[in-house]
């Protein structure tokens, strides 16, 4: 009966772990994502982002990933950095989670000049070991307003 109180009481603490390492593995692959997004690398984009990738742009319209990758990609584009807020970080189980957050996206789109707010939801699962993109859904926000 002790071995087994003592079994017990150490479950607690192993999930804990558990769910901190998922969440500093989804933050790193977040993370990794979203510069490979801004630094307009196509083959990281490739090879993050699900063949079968739902993208819901910030106008409603539904994408797959030839369409996600292109739209950060052209050759007259260049985003400037950016500074995420509000994000959230969320295990959703073993092989799924989502990356939330709220930005200010500004650069160059064919050459002119462009700034938006956006509130983006990306949702990844694991294919084998590693993690892809699968969904996403963009929302388009007013500038300035809290």
């Amino acid at each position: 009966m002790t071995a087994m109180l003592l079994f017990i009481g150490m479950i607690p603490p192993a999930i804990a772990a558990e769910a901190q390492g998922d969440i500093a593995d989804l933050t790193a692959f977040a993370d990794a994502f979203d510069a490979a997004q801004i630094a307009q690398d196509r083959a990281a984009l490739g090879r993050m982002v699900a063949d079968d990738l739902v993208f819901i742009d910030g106008s409603g319209k539904r994408y797959g990933k030839a369409s996600f990758i292109d739209g950060w990609t052209g050759p007259d584009d260049d985003y400037d950095p950016v500074t995420l807020t509000d994000r959230v970080i969320l295990p959703l189980g073993k092989d799924a989670g989502l990356a939330s957050a709220e930005a200010i996206l500004s650069g160059r789109a064919a050459g002119k000049p462009f700034r938006v707010r956006i509130r983006f939801t990306d949702i990844f699962r694991r294919h084998g070991d590693r993690w892809q993109a699968s969904y996403i859904h963009v929302t388009r926000m007013p500038i300035g307003d809290d």
